[in-house]
């Protein structure tokens, strides 16, 4: 099976804002972004299975690969509870340093921790490797990318963040045999 994560394109948000599960919509370099996404791939099969995070941001960009996305909440981004939608800078400075040194297992007020993402998308990517589909596109968040790469790379939830995912990024895995291989990261 190819695995095709994407991280869905730039969004329209201010700089600095917490907008983890909050429906921000994209940039205006949407349909640029996307022909350049499109380019990094190669031409998907007929029947290649689609899911998408229900987010706009994610699910807009899904629907340029087929007309039959699967979208599934699981692969939303971190709940950020009630920072959602509020700039980091005017977030409480102490609550956010605990967070960040933390973030595997510290809860954003009325959140989720990293830890609670990375089981709920563990949760789907068992559920994936259990189907027979030969080839799957993802898209979705930072955060969820992150999450799947530690699980098939057995990192500590703490070493997830080295990994830079960009907007509008693909990352490729190779599931074969009950193995799955890396092929690319960040392309």
């Amino acid at each position: 099976m190819d695995i095709y994560l994407i991280r869905h394109t730039q969004t329209a948000s201010a700089e600095g804002l917490c907008y983890g599960q909050s429906n921000i919509g994209l940039a205006p370099s949407f349909p640029e972004e996307v022909e350049i996404l499109h380019d990094k791939l190669p031409e998907l099969d007929d029947d290649c299975r689609v899911f998408s995070s229900p987010l706009t941001r994610c699910s807009k960009l899904a629907e340029t690969f087929s007309d039959s996305v699967t979208t599934d909440a699981r692969l939303q981004e971190l709940h950020f509870g009630d920072w959602e939608e509020k700039r980091f800078d005017d977030l409480d400075p102490v609550a956010l340093q605990h967070w960040a040194d933390n973030f595997a297992t510290a809860v954003p007020p009325n959140g989720e921790s990293f830890g609670d993402l990375y089981q709920r998308t563990g949760e789907f990517w068992q559920e994936l490797l259990a189907t027979d589909a030969e080839q799957v596109v993802i898209v979705t968040h930072a955060g969820v990318i992150r999450a799947l790469l530690a699980r098939v790379l057995n990192l500590p939830l703490e070493n997830a963040f080295q990994f830079r995912i960009d907007s509008g990024s693909t990352h490729k895995l190779r599931s074969v045999d009950d193995y799955i291989y890396i092929e690319y990261i960040n392309l």
